[in-house]
């Protein structure tokens, strides 16, 4: 926080809290009203000041990303032009263009494109696909720009320059991104480079949106304290600092950098318009959580009807182009992997059967779209009794809600062990995929006597494709409670997008290289 915020704090509260006004919202909130001659977009020591909104704390983590997003460019480019042209001075002499004039200037439109489509805003790193998203679309753009003007002004680009450079480029920028952004999660898991959060609502919501900030440390959010009307209220793990009409004061006093109000928060629309601005002309944002839970972005269009912000909910969709695409691309995607993991899938194989003679595969029947049940198959990893000996260990389940689990089984083999701790066992499911049955992506597959155990809103996970990894797989799988991994599947569910697929391919690739933290047993 600057000088000015530390002035008002010091010197103002007590007049920003006994100042009358002849409004009754302002004497329901008097420390909303700003100090006289201090307006919107003014400073208050002084005027003319525009609001600071950057994370300054992350200035040094995007000056980081910028430089690898110019190296990847740079590489991306320098790689087109060599695997093109070559580097024979007479060759290069014989071309009509320049073109290490216009590898420059790619490089110089790439970082403008990356600029402008706002790939730096501090509030998307960190967590999410919108990050990823930017940069995809900024590259995208860049490139059918190119097309644009070569096609008008019939310039004769070489295609083999641009249809390297594109691809090569957008795939160097994306993992960039991603490494840096495994060095800020990790920071932001201890605690760093993360935003100060004061929470204001009522003593319900507060405590869900506390809940919601903890699942995802990676997003950023430091929750320093809450401001509940609910006397004697008490946030597991967090401060109730005071009731709503404190929020102000709080927030000068702990320094914070963000503003939530919830849904519930009994300040009213004039008295959340009088907050935001007596926080315009400092560093603190204001965020507003609406009550609408699990909803991802594709689905949300806000549209402001006379300064009224209409949130519009699109309806999932669970049929269309979209599902026949995934569909199609999930068999192509399971064919492939077959292909290059056949050693794998060999070996693993032979190891099951030496161990003890027994069939390689176990076919365990599943509940798959629409509640069709079909016959899944796995690498069978226990004895050949196992079914037969699951009533005498029911008494010490160790799994969640419906599903059965035990974290030392002793119907596992010894190769069963090994081939669970990295998820090997789970890989002739593909043949599952290519038959239509499931795809790569989608909700855990349940069993036939989970499924009589559902509540109405579990049955939802029903209505796509099971998968033969999910949200639940990186998130921590058997470890995760019943309820959160019921909450995952439905939100998969519901606002599945191609680059969630990808998103969660990749993940799950980085979960089985690192099965200690994978919560497979």
């Amino acid at each position: 926080m600057g000088h000015s915020v530390t002035a008002l704090t010091n010197a103002s509260a007590d007049k920003l809290l006994n100042q009358s006004h002849t409004s009754s919202v302002a004497h329901a909130y008097p420390q909303f009203v700003m100090p006289e001659g201090m307006g919107a977009g003014t400073d208050r020591i002084g005027v003319g000041r525009m609001p600071h909104r950057a994370r300054r704390y992350l200035s040094g983590y995007l000056r980081t990303v910028r430089i690898l997003d110019l190296v990847a460019v740079s590489l991306a480019v320098l790689a087109a032009y060599v695997s093109r042209f070559g580097t024979d001075p007479a060759v290069l002499g014989t071309l009509q263009i320049r073109y290490e004039y216009l590898a420059v200037a790619f490089v110089a439109f790439w970082m403008m494109a990356l600029h402008l489509q706002n790939s730096y805003d501090g509030r998307l790193v960190g967590h999410g696909v919108q990050e990823y998203r930017q940069v995809f679309q900024a590259s995208l753009w860049l490139f059918v720009l190119l097309a644009i003007v070569g096609y008008a002004f019939q310039l004769e680009f070489a295609r083999g320059f641009v249809l390297l450079a594109f691809p090569l480029g957008t795939l160097l920028l994306l993992q960039s991104r991603w490494i840096a952004r495994r060095w800020l999660v990790r920071q932001r898991q201890r605690g760093l480079l993360s935003d100060r959060v004061l929470l204001v609502g009522d003593y319900d919501h507060v405590t869900n949106l506390v809940t919601a900030l903890r699942r995802s440390p990676d997003a950023g959010y430091n929750v320093l304290g809450a401001c509940v009307d609910n006397a004697g209220a008490e946030i597991p793990g967090v401060p109730v600092l005071g009731p709503e009409s404190d929020v102000l004061i709080q927030a000068m006093k702990l320094d914070v950098d963000v503003v939530a109000v919830s849904s519930s928060a009994g300040l009213g629309g004039t008295g959340l318009r009088r907050l935001g601005w007596a926080l315009e002309s400092t560093d603190i944002d204001l965020v507003v959580a609406p009550g609408i839970m699990d909803v991802a972005g594709p689905r949300v269009l806000t549209r402001p009807v006379q300064g009224l912000p209409l949130i519009h909910v699109e309806a999932p969709t669970f049929d269309g182009p979209q599902r026949i695409a995934k569909s199609i691309s999930d068999r192509f995607g399971a064919l492939v992997i077959t292909l290059l993991l056949a050693p794998v899938l060999i070996g693993v194989a032979i190891a099951v059967r030496l161990e003890d003679g027994g069939p390689v595969l176990f076919r365990q029947t599943r509940v798959g779209r629409d509640g069709r049940s079909f016959g899944m198959f796995k690498f069978r990893s226990m004895v050949t009794d196992a079914e037969d000996r699951l009533p005498e260990l029911a008494s010490v389940n160790d799994g969640a809600g419906p599903l059965f689990k035990l974290r030392d089984d002793p119907r596992v083999t010894r190769v069963g062990a090994v081939i669970r701790k990295f998820s090997l066992d789970e890989l002739p499911q593909l043949l599952n995929v290519v038959r239509g049955e499931m795809s790569l992506v989608g909700p855990r597959p349940p069993l036939p006597r989970e499924v009589a155990e559902y509540e109405t809103d579990t049955r939802r996970r029903l209505l796509v494709r099971p998968g033969m990894t999910g949200l639940w797989q990186i998130s921590g799988r058997s470890d995760l409670a019943w309820d959160e991994a019921v909450r995952l599947d439905l939100y998969y569910v519901e606002n599945w997008t191609p680059i969630l697929d990808l998103m969660i391919l990749w993940r799950t690739a980085m979960v089985v290289l690192n099965p200690e933290k994978s919560g497979a047993y």
